[in-house]
Order: C-alpha cells, then sequence, then structure tokens
C-alpha cells in the first residue's frame, strides 16, 4: 500500500454519459430516478459508507493506483459538499455558472489517505444528510433549472442530482460496500 496521492492516475473522464445510460461497471441507471427519490436513496448510503470506513482495511488500497476506501469516502464526502454548494447555486439563479473543481487536486491537498476514517464517516453522513434534505425541499418546479460546468456541460437540477447520485453509489461499488 501507498498513500501517496500523486500515484493515482488523474480521472480525465466526462461522466455526464450515465445520465443517459447504465454505468457498466456499477450498474446504477440514474437516468431514471425521481429527484423525489434521490433523498431516501442517499440516506441509504451512509449506513455502506460508514461500514467502509470502519472496516480494518479502510486504509489500504487494493492497488497502488486505485484509492483506499477512505480515499474513496473522503471524496464522497467532498463530491456532497461541492454538489450542495451548485445545487444552491442553480436553485439561486437559473443559469448559474459553476466554479471549477478539480478532485484529483483535492484528494492530493486534502491528504485523503492521512484522514481518520471515523472523522470521515461522520463528515461524510453530515454532507450527505445536508444534500438529502437540500433535495427533498426541491420543488417540481425547480427540477428544470440550469447550471453550467466549467467545461460546458450543461445540468438542470435534476440532471445535477442524479450525476451525483451515481458517483455516490459508483464509489460504493469501488469499495465493495
Amino acid at each position: 500500500m501507498t498513500d501517496d496521492a500523486t500515484q493515482i492516475p488523474p480521472d480525465t473522464k466526462d461522466w455526464t454519459w450515465v445520465l443517459a445510460e447504465a454505468c457498466p461497471e456499477c450498474g446504477v441507471a440514474v437516468g431514471g430516478i425521481e429527484v423525489a427519490e434521490i433523498p431516501a436513496i442517499v440516506r441509504a448510503t451512509v449506513p455502506r459508507w460508514r461500514g467502509a470506513l470502519a472496516a480494518p482495511a479502510a486504509r489500504t488500497r487494493p492497488t497502488p493506483t486505485t484509492w483506499s476506501p477512505l480515499e474513496y469516502g473522503a471524496h464522497v464526502r467532498d463530491v456532497n459538499r461541492v454538489m450542495l454548494g451548485r445545487l444552491r447555486l442553480m436553485l439561486a439563479a437559473d443559469g448559474a455558472h459553476f466554479a471549477n473543481w478539480d478532485q484529483d487536486a483535492a484528494a492530493v491537498e486534502g491528504r485523503y489517505a492521512e484522514l481518520d476514517p471515523a472523522a470521515v464517516a461522520e463528515e461524510l453522513a453530515h454532507s450527505a444528510e445536508e444534500l438529502a434534505a437540500a433535495a427533498a425541499a426541491v420543488r417540481p418546479e425547480e427540477e428544470s433549472r440550469r447550471g453550467l460546468r466549467s467545461n460546458g456541460s450543461e445540468f438542470t437540477v435534476r440532471t445535477l442530482l442524479q450525476y451525483y447520485l451515481h458517483d455516490n453509489v459508483h464509489h460504493l461499488a469501488d469499495v465493495g460496500a
């Protein structure tokens, strides 16, 4: 095992395709999931994340170029926070522009591999609940509000939440939870 985050190759894929088709890696098809269903699904991921982060091997990378459960958990915690901020921007202003977020830089700067798994589990649970509560408050007429990622990808509130959900659930599959 290595804790050197620079050993992880950057993820340069554009994952927006998961909005139109099931992910062959994790099997999740988020495109048909309604916004009203997302809060319960997000909340249901929390015990699974807690289990993965409490496991004795939480700090262990399965390969030198694959994140450990701890690193994936810290990433999902941060994705929760980033997506909550983006959701709030979209609800405040249709056509909101999102600041760039480099997940690979965040992992290095946040020293994910050095974090306390129990603390990450608590922070992930808290950030997941905040996102779930915000998603639960979305009114049907707000689901079509738009936001633009720095690379030009356009989302609606609905597709942003679906995209987020895939990330969370996909990484649970990555850690075997």
